[in-house]
């Protein structure tokens, strides 16, 4: 077994980076409705009391584990001119919530002032402001990206089968009582990829190019 899988240091003392790692797993493999202190202990092989001697409560384990998502986060060759490092980081923001299941849902759940978390806030908003936006603008540019980023990610990561949810969709829409959902019916079907670029184009849209 790996330690990642044993959840042990190499002193073979269980570790809190171990604790997360194990949660991470879980969460993977069971989502956020099966992540609970009681199965990262089953995982690890150790009593419940253990796990949280090293995260104290599940909302604590929760915060650090949002913190350990974001870690994923790359920050090497990023681009030069600020309003495309922005749009960058804000995929590779989308690309790292991906790789986890249910990870928008846990990040937005969260509110972690923890290293990897502020450090991805301060490129993003170090950008922002390198592009021409004040301090005010460049603060609330990156809150309405992130809000963004989490919710449009959440609801992929929650969404049934494209196809046939958009089936769903068309079939619920009257086109006497919504007329206007009618007419715009072909545009609202499941391509998220498209939908990121529109949605964080038309936020970045406001900063002085």
């Amino acid at each position: 077994m790996t330690k990642r899988q044993t959840g042990k240091d190499a002193t073979g003392q269980l570790t809190r980076t171990a604790v997360i790692d194990a949660a991470l797993d879980v969460l993977d493999e069971r989502g956020l409705d099966g992540l609970s202190t009681r199965a990262v202990a089953d995982r690890l092989g150790v009593r419940m009391n253990t796990v949280l001697w090293h995260v104290k409560t599940k909302a604590r384990m929760l915060e650090l584990m949002a913190d350990a998502v974001l870690a994923g986060i790359r920050y090497e060759d990023l681009p030069d001119a600020p309003l495309q490092r922005a749009r960058e980081l804000a995929g590779r923001y989308r690309r790292t919530l991906l790789a986890h299941r249910d990870g928008s849902a846990l990040v937005t759940g969260t509110y972690p002032a923890e290293p990897n978390t502020l450090r991805f806030a301060d490129r993003l908003i170090g950008a922002l402001l390198e592009a021409g936006a004040d301090e005010q603008r460049a603060a609330w540019t990156a809150w309405t990206v992130n809000y963004f980023v989490l919710g449009l990610t959440q609801e992929e990561q929650a969404a049934p089968e494209a196809e046939e949810s958009d089936k769903r969709l068309a079939q619920a829409v009257d086109p006497a009582a919504h007329p206007a959902l009618q007419q715009v019916l072909p545009h609202l079907r499941h391509n998220f990829e498209e939908r990121f670029t529109f949605g964080l184009e038309a936020i970045l849209s406001r900063i002085p190019a």
